[in-house]
């Protein structure tokens, strides 16, 4: 299950790179030594200052990948309009996690069952009870919104060439399954319960966020440009429209 366990890793260490990325940018390192200390490394990684550093620095394969994932999806829910510094760590804890061999198709480490479609899910928490029904919930949700995320332009090309699902479908099977987990008992008693239900309704936001991520840092040469400029322009479409 993944948890949001990111940010509350960062300390002193991670503080003290940054102010120094900023000072290397012009920002005066004594101010934000002075922030840090009085309110935490929270502003900090907000300041937009600090993902334009980032993404400037040119041995950024070298700096924790923890931390740039942090503060780019960060600032990339920041952008959609979502301000939840828990969800932005818990985007960061799913990329990092998943990002293991066959972790993203299992529910749990230990478990040897793969689910590599979201109606397998389904079906299997149709007949499940217990700690792995809620386990099953909690990966619908995170299956569908790591495949929407970072892989929108396979699914873009599956729909328009075979004739797949589109994107509706997995953030509708994503909300319903950061829903179904936020009503488990289990949820509440790990106090996951908020959590979920504020993903289930971000879903949306989150999925651009993690669109744009992967369009600039994972994919910049997609396969299809034509059907990525599309699925772009629609999204912003889109939300400029709910906006309004």
């Amino acid at each position: 299950m993944i948890v949001p366990c990111v940010r509350s890793r960062f300390g002193r260490q991670e503080a003290a790179l940054l102010v120094h990325l900023l000072e290397r940018q012009g920002e005066g390192p004594a101010e934000w030594q002075r922030i840090v200390a009085e309110r935490g490394i929270d502003p900090l990684l907000d300041h937009p200052a600090v993902a334009r550093a980032i993404l400037e620095e040119s041995g950024v394969s070298r700096l924790p990948l923890s931390l740039v994932a942090y503060v780019l999806l960060r600032h990339g829910l920041l952008e959609t309009g979502i301000e939840s510094r828990a969800l932005a760590d818990y985007l960061a804890s799913l990329f990092i996690t998943f990002g293991e061999l066959k972790r993203p198709y299992r529910i749990a480490p230990y478990d040897d069952r793969e689910y590599h479609y979201l109606v397998d899910i389904l079906s299997e928490l149709s007949e499940s009870r217990g700690r792995r029904a809620f386990l099953l919930r909690a990966h619908l949700g995170n299956l569908a919104l790591w495949l929407s995320g970072f892989f929108p332009d396979w699914i873009e090309t599956r729909m328009s060439r075979k004739g797949g699902p589109g994107l509706d479908y997995y953030e509708e099977m994503g909300q319903t399954g950061f829903a179904l987990a936020a009503d488990d008992p289990y949820a509440r008693r790990e106090s996951l319960d908020g959590l979920f239900r504020e993903a289930a309704g971000s879903f949306t936001g989150m999925r651009r966020a993690l669109n744009g991520f992967s369009d600039r840092f994972l994919t910049p040469a997609p396969v299809s440009p034509v059907d990525r400029v599309l699925r772009q322009v629609r999204d912003s479409f889109e939300s400029r429209w709910l906006q309004a």
